[in-house]
């Protein structure tokens, strides 16, 4: 019971970093007062971010467990919470409560597997995670393919993490593309979705997908074409918790409770759920 208590109450937070990655995303790097994390994660997990006074809100922890300093989200600008949040300074403090949810089968069913993480926008927040989780244990893992994709170069978020650690991290590959063509860009410019047929992934890997809706369903799509079943794809719903623990109902559809069995869900188990998911 005292573990449940535990994610139930709000822990102090203080902001010690922030970074700007787009121009309406920013980073939080969140310790406990006396230094520290404030508590411990897998990578999947959510939190509930507070600012007392204001509201609070459902968010990734985009950090990895391996990293035993801080905590990190990445939080969208797109409402009264999130404006209240990008308008904080580092030395700010916040309420955090967690962990919330399951986590991605980092420890079980993706050891020794190769995986495709194919994200969309800020669908790269909710994966960062599980990608780090994998690269600081890299031998634990075959092949990484990330391929990610954003409306522009500037709505790519944290590139210089891409850039600098995962592209020279070895047998890990990564594919990034923007949707329009833009000034200065000399990368893949294009949909997700059509990039994802076009490179043709085989399918001995567990593909991992988050991004919007819309992007969800042709990336679908387009790993069915190349030949994976819906027992080898991830994804998670997070976006739809809201109370975290199944008191509310709002994420409640067929049997399922998004932040009690979720948020992290195999194809095969979001096909069971009725067809308004």
């Amino acid at each position: 019971m005292s573990n449940v208590i535990d994610t139930l109450v709000p822990k102090v937070g203080v902001i010690t970093g922030i970074t700007d990655e787009t121009p309406d995303v920013k980073t939080f790097k969140v310790n406990a007062p006396e230094g520290g994390k404030l508590f411990e994660h897998m990578p999947g997990q959510c939190a509930m971010v507070c600012v007392p006074g204001v509201s609070e809100g459902m968010f990734s922890i985009t950090s990895s467990p391996t990293n035993k300093e801080f905590q990190e989200f990445s939080i969208k600008k797109c409402g009264s919470l999130t404006d209240t949040l990008h308008s904080l300074q580092v030395g700010d403090m916040i309420t955090v409560r967690g962990p919330y949810g399951n986590n991605f089968p980092v420890d079980t069913v993706f050891k020794g597997k190769n995986l495709l993480f194919i994200a969309g926008g800020i669908g790269l927040a909710p994966l960062r995670s599980v990608i780090n989780y994998c690269i600081d244990n890299r031998d634990d893992y075959g092949r990484i393919d990330i391929l990610y994709g954003s409306r522009s170069a500037d709505d790519l978020v944290k590139l210089k993490e891409i850039q600098e650690v995962w592209m020279n991290v070895p047998n890990v590959n990564v594919y990034l593309t923007i949707d329009r063509e833009q000034e200065g860009w000399d990368g893949h410019v294009g949909f997700v979705p059509a990039y994802l047929e076009e490179i043709g992934f085989s399918t001995d890997c567990i593909g991992i997908v988050c991004g919007p809706p819309i992007m969800i369903k042709f990336v679908l799509q387009g790993l069915k074409k190349l030949g994976f079943t819906d027992d080898q794809i991830y994804s998670t719903l997070e976006l739809r918790m809201k109370c975290a623990i199944g008191k509310c109902g709002r994420c409640n559809i067929g049997n399922k409770f998004v932040c009690k069995d979720g948020p992290v869900f195999r194809f095969d188990q979001i096909n069971e759920l009725p067809p308004e998911y």
